[in-house]
């Protein structure tokens, strides 16, 4: 907002300097963004915040100014000494809800000519185009007093009648501007006896506009809900000075002076007989009281204000205090909306104090419960693994298209379908928080193959929500990743398939988190393939699932690369890092050589490798170091429905070297124990 000193210093007679001044509104909330030398006046350009509609105007600017300074403000001349009668014009209001006051003055035979030099000056000084001496008049006033203004050429109201109400479907205006527009649905409009007559809080119709030969004036002075005028606003494409105040909230008291002033200075420049104020104010306005600590105020801001200067800024602001002995009731005016609460009173009192002379001091930090620490520092070393195996770190938006769970073959009765939905989202691609990372990974995917990447490793460690019915949704901390390389023509061959290059990968990383009882089982993610696919579990619990993306919704995504694998993995993390070993046991290198048997047995396609090698783990004999699987075999030689899965079992004891009888005597009552559980033989035998 653009501020003259010449006109400021009418409403508070002070001595500062501009660059004093600056400064103090600056450092007060007000900032001075510019100042701009116009002849011999100086004209501030302030940055008001949103919050703060009551400085839109000369009026609150200098009620800042009076405040800081602690000088005396003067408001303008408004007092009419002798009106003619009554108004002939009739108010209604149709609409309470979105206009709670309704004020107007007739001024009666006026000519219409230029305004005076200083105050076109003035209006050109702020960046108003002068019009004529009863337009400039409005725009004057709106400036002084932040309280927008309309006048009416009276005689072409029809019915010599205003009634504010909301427009009927399918209504149209001829604003001010000569545009024709379509009016929207509960757009609030000023009505005389037959028509509508302006967009109220907006703008004027081109019908009762203000001409060179109008003589009488009907004046409107009003208080229009906030949020409906910037609904008609933003519908209509319309952003004028009034709608910019009425949007914000003008002060449903001040109203009627404005009126008076605008009358006032009207009938002086213009001619013209005043009459008496019409005033509808069907919701009248009633203060709030708040209570302010003393002591709440100190401890907030970290002074020691006494009480006496506390109620000393407040009273110069313009709020009504009542004192007491442990705190003060303020009512704050209309003017100020602002305030609702203690602590936005204690932020007053901390403008008017000086942000400068709150003494500093360092804030106490409390030192985190071990939790939060070891979850933080896990997931560090979460990254970090994958950092090393070659993974890149993607950092997706929470939101995902709906769309994608349908793509993905979800089932309706999955809870990952248990999705909110965003209020105003920035496009329907993300207008749901997501269930899961595999819609964000794959189109990471997606994006990358389209500018030419053909080798993608990609990580995610974040947040997925799902509806729970409540106040707040179930939130969950995922680790997601997605691999893709495409296959080229090489002069060796590569026998390792992607999905156990990722397998691998995750056992690593579950191995440095030193998570020791984890395992697999077959999956059932319906968005994976069947036979490339398994859970991830720790302790018999699923915590997540690994494998290739389905090859017919590899096909929906229309990559241009042939025969694409992608391999995807995901982990829930709030599972996973409970499962974290605290403590580390380390035994004494072994002093005996180890002995291995292998041995393949031919199960059902059903029994899984894992299976077979946590019985083989858990068999009572100390002499078993470890078990791995190293291969796997269907076909000619196996039994429809049958497969082989060769194991190595590794044999030692601590105190002394084993020798082939002992070795042989476990290992053969291991196998007798192992094919009776699940019902297999020795491939061989």
């Amino acid at each position: 907002m653009r501020v003259p000193l010449e006109w400021l210093k009418e409403l508070v007679d002070f001595h500062l300097g501009s660059d004093a001044l600056s400064l103090a509104l600056t450092m007060a909330g007000l900032e001075v963004e510019g100042v701009e030398q116009v002849g011999e006046d100086t004209v501030f350009e302030v940055n008001v915040t949103p919050n703060r509609p009551d400085c839109l105007s000369i009026l609150g600017i200098a009620r800042e100014v009076s405040a800081l300074l602690g000088i005396p403000l003067r408001f303008p001349e408004y007092g009419i000494e002798e009106e003619t009668g009554e108004a002939a014009v009739r108010v209604e209001i149709g609409d309470e809800d979105l206009c709670h006051r309704y004020a107007g003055r007739e001024v009666s035979g006026v000519t219409v000519a230029d305004s005076p030099q200083w105050m076109k000056k003035r209006l050109e000084k702020c960046g108003m185009r002068p019009i004529n001496n009863v337009v400039d008049v409005t725009n004057y006033v709106l400036l002084e007093l932040g309280h927008p203004l309309h006048a009416f050429d009276r005689d072409t109201l029809k019915g010599r009648r205003i009634r504010v109400a909301r427009t009927k479907p399918g209504g149209k205006i001829t604003t001010l501007d000569g545009v024709e527009r379509s009016l929207p649905d509960n757009a609030l409009l000023i009505w005389d006896g037959e028509r509508p007559v302006a967009v109220a809080g907006i703008m004027g119709g081109a019908q009762t506009e203000v001409k060179e030969k109008t003589k009488n004036i009907f004046l409107e002075s009003a208080f229009f809900l906030p949020s409906s005028i910037r609904r008609s606003s933003k519908a209509l494409g319309l952003k004028t000075e009034s709608a910019y105040r009425f949007e914000r909230g003008t002060d449903i008291e001040l109203l009627e002076k404005a009126l008076d002033r605008a009358a006032l200075l009207m009938a002086r420049m213009a001619g013209g007989r005043i009459s008496e104020r019409v005033d509808v104010y069907p919701k009248p306005f009633r203060a709030s009281e708040i209570e302010v600590r003393y002591a709440r105020v100190n401890r907030v801001l970290g002074t020691s204000v006494s009480a006496g200067d506390m109620t000393r800024i407040v009273e110069r602001i313009g709020i009504k205090v009542t004192k007491g002995p442990d705190s003060f009731i303020v009512v704050p005016p209309p003017f100020r909306g602002d305030i609702q609460r203690e602590i936005d009173v204690i932020e007053e009192i901390a403008r008017f104090y000086g942000y400068d002379r709150i003494p500093t001091t360092v804030p106490r930090v409390q030192i985190s419960k071990e939790a939060g620490d070891r979850h933080y520092r896990h997931v560090a070393e979460i990254r970090g693994s994958l950092m090393n195996a070659g993974y890149t770190e993607a950092i997706n938006y929470s939101f995902m298209d709906v769309r994608m769970l349908d793509t993905l073959a979800i089932g309706k009765d999955d809870p990952r379908r248990k999705t909110l939905v965003l209020k105003n989202p920035i496009n329907e691609e993300e207008s749901h928080l997501r269930t899961t990372l595999v819609p964000s990974l794959i189109r990471n995917l997606l994006s990358n193959v389209s500018m030419g990447s053909r080798d993608l490793s990609l990580f995610e460690v974040s947040r997925v929500f799902t509806d729970r019915g409540g106040a707040l949704p179930d939130e969950k901390h995922l680790l997601g990743a997605i691999y893709f390389r495409e296959k080229f023509p090489s002069l060796w061959k590569e026998e390792t398939p992607d999905f156990y290059i990722v397998k691998g990968v995750l056992q690593s990383l579950l191995e440095t988190l030193k998570v020791r009882d984890y395992g697999f089982q077959p999956s059932n993610e319906p968005f994976l393939h069947p036979g490339k696919s398994c859970d991830v579990t720790v302790a018999g619990g699923k915590v997540g699932f690994l494998g290739t993306l389905h090859p017919d919704i590899v096909d929906t995504l229309s990559l241009k690369v042939s025969k694409p694998e992608i391999v995807l993995l995901e982990v829930n993390l709030d599972i996973l890092l409970p499962s974290v070993s605290r403590e580390v046991k380390y035994t004494p290198l072994p002093k005996f050589p180890h002995i291995e048997r292998d041995v393949a047995l031919i199960v059902d396609e059903a029994v899984a490798a894992a299976e077979i090698a946590t019985l083989m783990r858990t068999y009572p004999a100390e002499l078993i170091e470890d078990v791995s699987l190293f291969d796997f075999y269907k076909g000619k030689n196996i039994p429809e429905g049958k497969k082989s899965l060769a194991f190595t079992i590794r044999y030692r004891a601590k105190d002394r070297t084993l020798t082939d009888p002992e070795i042989e005597e476990v290992h053969s009552r291991l196998i007798s124990y192992i094919t009776e559980k699940v019902h297999g033989t020795v491939r061989g035998s």
